[in-house]
């Protein structure tokens, strides 16, 4: 503010004049003093004589740049200079030191050149200099894709730390196919380690484009190692991995034979389908020639036998499946009755250690592979059934609406047979529902099948062979000890033996060559006692019962073993979860959940169980954990767009794609079809 432009306000203070403010004689100052002294509120400064108020310019700093800069450009109190590629550029110590810690290095430890008029910058191109060093007195930097290499070489030797991310922030929005190996390379060079986390999330999310490039090739053994190790790699099979490895390989066998073993350690052999396995892997002639390699191809084959010790020509060869082993991990949960937590942890110290060697990694698929969780229909907090079904995509960790049934359906049954979806039974908000439908997530579409025999809801449904059974059920006057059978091909319903128990919100899974029917209500208690039933014998027969009472729990199958989780004791929701042994006929405790669910969904995925919405004994819930052998804990995934319990759960062995969404998923209302 000048004195000129103030001189009008200030002349009404106390007869004050404009020339008062001009820089003069201390003697001459002391008259003004007295003068404001005169003219302010004595009374208002005895009300708080220590106050005080702190002003903040807060252009000053803009000011201060822009007023540097201008002293730059017109050499002005400039007392270096410093030259690249025979360009010299004027400029400030001070402000280099401020602003560059390549300079403030330089000008603090007495070096030679802190003390010559001009300093000469090899290696860095003039044009990239020329900008540093008006990032340091503009704070703005032009990055184009003309430039943005040279700025970001020029920025790491200068040691500008900002200039560096905002270069590899421009790298990864115009990342692509054609150049991401290319920037890789570079970013390695310069020890980018935020560029290189985000090419290579870029690189694993298109590796099967990305590895048909001629560039792929030429990738070195350690990059090529951390894209096949990471569960995130995007494949369709295990297969592609397997012969990206051979291709990588072939390309200069003398040189890189030696990084096979490392190499194929990545590749989860055991995810393999066993005759391409025993056919292709296990005679290749790089293989066959190594005994390391020769080793981990029989650790696989022996892994592959421990799971699918039932081998069936089923399991051998089902050549439409892109080559996945074919088995039934039905999952299946229902609803049950009412809410209170119970919970305690009660550590196995051999089972744990047992578990944490199931849980090898590469016997683990990964995410691209490993199917898809379906959260079907169910009910929220204004009670009426829902028609939406939610798939949730691992790699990502969200959720999408898919194609809603074509019913609403709550305490419904739910599947995957051979690629599709079952929703069977449960009610529609008027009716019990006998109707049952089959979502085809090919070509994203619901289609009616046959219906039950008997309208049911808190059904559970699994799988043995290619056969669907229906366990146990109620409607409003009794539950259901009926179990039917669907053969999808006929596509008929049939009645096979009953339950030696009334089970409404039953559990029920498939474990081996058995289905198992867990806990459920009777309609006058939860239930503890569960069942075995062998479809050989077309019989049940009564197992260890569980240390809890539950209705509405999930049930699952994870390594070998039947998982409960959750579920209603009477009108207490648990939190407790627990899981059996069918070699020692025996239930033991496992860590609990978070919270209370009651009516919860369960699905195994990938290593880990999912339990998904439910209800508290307060609310109906969105949230969902994931619990893990390993560690024997839950933790937080991404949760389902809508509060739930009642819904059917099950994981599908399909890939998931991002053409499964849809646009108005939901038709939830209470007048929808």
């Amino acid at each position: 503010m000048s004195a000129g432009s103030s001189g009008g306000a200030r002349d009404s203070i106390a007869g004050i004049e404009p020339m008062d403010f001009k820089p003069v004689s201390m003697s001459k100052r002391f008259p003004i003093s007295a003068a404001l002294a005169a003219a302010v509120d004595k009374a208002s400064l005895q009300s708080s004589p220590k106050e005080s108020v702190e002003y903040c310019n807060s252009r000053h700093a803009t000011l201060l740049l822009n007023n540097l800069n201008e002293f730059r450009v017109s050499d002005f109190l400039c007392d270096i200079e410093i030259e690249a590629e025979g360009r010299r550029f004027c400029a400030h110590r001070f402000v280099l030191a401020a602003a560059i810690p390549y300079f403030r290095s330089m000008f603090s430890c007495n070096m030679l050149e802190s003390r010559e008029p001009v300093i000469v910058i090899r290696d860095i191109p003039a044009a990239a200099l020329e900008q540093l060093i008006e990032y340091a007195y503009t704070s703005k930097i032009s990055i184009n894709g003309d430039n943005v290499q040279q700025m970001l070489y020029a920025g790491s030797i200068l040691q500008v730390d900002a200039v560096c991310e905002a270069c590899q922030e421009f790298l990864v929005q115009y990342l692509s196919v054609a150049n991401c190996l290319a920037i890789r390379k570079f970013a390695d060079q310069h020890n980018c380690t935020k560029l290189i986390a985000a090419i290579d999330n870029f690189s694993m999310e298109h590796f099967r484009a990305i590895s048909q490039c001629p560039e792929f090739t030429m990738i070195s053994a350690k990059h090529l190692t951390a894209l096949l190790k990471s569960s995130d790699l995007n494949v369709q099979n295990e297969q592609e991995v397997f012969e990206t490895v051979i291709h990588w390989i072939e390309v200069n066998p003398a040189e890189r034979a030696q990084f096979l073993v490392d190499l194929l350690s990545c590749v989860r052999l055991s995810q393999l389908p066993a005759p391409y396995l025993l056919n292709c892997v296990k005679v290749h002639p790089l293989i066959a020639s190594d005994y390391h390699c020769r080793d981990l191809v029989s650790e696989a084959i022996c892994e592959v036998l421990r799971t699918y010790d039932h081998l069936s020509t089923q399991f051998v060869c089902n050549p439409t499946t892109s080559g996945a082993l074919i088995h039934s991990n039905s999952i299946a949960s229902s609803f049950g009755y009412a809410p209170r937590p119970m919970a305690t942890f009660c550590g196995d110290e051999d089972k744990m250690d047992a578990m944490t060697t199931s849980d090898w990694t590469p016997s683990r698929p990964r995410k691209s592979t490993a199917g898809v969780i379906f959260c079907v229909g169910g009910r929220g907090t204004a009670g009426d059934p829902f028609r939406s079904v939610e798939a949730y995509d691992w790699r990502k960790d969200h959720w999408v609406s898919v194609c809603p049934m074509n019913i609403r359906r709550r305490h419904v049954g739910v599947v995957s047979a051979e690629g599709k979806l079952y929703a069977i039974g449960g009610h529609n908000g008027t009716n019990h529902l006998d109707s049952a439908e089959c979502f085809d997530p090919d070509c994203n579409v619901w289609t009616n099948v046959a219906p039950m025999n008997t309208p049911r809801r808190g059904i559970a449904v699994g799988t043995l062979g290619r056969a669907i059974y229906s366990v146990g059920g109620l409607d409003d006057s009794a539950c259901f000890q009926t179990v039917e059978r669907y053969d999808v091909e006929s596509d008929k319903w049939t009645n096979v033996a009953n339950m030696n128990v009334q089970r409404g919100g039953v559990g029920v899974a498939s474990l081996e060559k058995y289905l198992y029917a867990v806990g459920g209500n009777d309609g006058t208690s939860s239930l503890d006692s569960c069942e075995q039933y062998d479809p050989l014998l077309n019989k049940w027969r009564l197992i260890a019962s569980m240390m809890n009472r539950r209705a509405g729990a999930g049930v699952t199958v994870l390594d070998g073993f039947l998982y409960a989780i959750g579920g209603f004791d009477d009108n207490a929701p648990l939190s407790s979860c627990e899981r059996y042994d069918p070699k020692t006929n025996k239930w033991g405790p496992i860590a609990p959940m978070s919270c209370p669910r009651g009516g919860v969904g369960v699905a195994a995925m990938g290593g880990r169980i999912y339990a998904i919405g439910g209800h508290d004994g307060i609310k109906y819930l969105c949230s969902v954990e994931a619990y893990d052998p390993v560690t024997n804990e839950w933790r937080p995934v991404s949760s389902i767009s809508e509060c739930r319990a009642g819904a059917g759960v099950t994981w599908a062995n399909v890939p998931f794609h991002d053409s499964m969404a849809v646009l108005d998923p939901t038709g939830n209302v209470p007048n929808c079809v």
